[in-house]
């Protein structure tokens, strides 16, 4: 088991990690669990998703990436545009 050095920051507690325990990106999840706090990194891409949703079918992608043509309001207009 290895250890961590703990100290201030300004107002805020923070933990100088060793090499083998340095994540990617600028933050991390935290919470507690017990006694135990631990850190998580946060995804930066959707890929982890995958393994929870599974395959998306090609209709799916589709609708997911369609963008609606702009319904046309004119008392909407009228009543934003004054």
């Amino acid at each position: 088991m290895e250890t961590a050095k703990v100290f201030w920051s300004g107002r805020s507690q923070a933990v100088r990690l060793p090499k083998d325990f340095r994540v990617e990106g600028s933050e991390v999840r935290i919470r507690r669990h017990g006694a135990a706090v631990i850190l998580e990194p946060i995804p930066m891409d959707w890929t982890w998703l995958d393994a929870l949703v599974g395959p998306v079918d090609a209709d799916f992608g589709q609708a997911a990436s369609e963008k609606p043509t702009p319904q046309e309001r004119p008392d909407l207009d009228k009543v934003f545009s004054g």
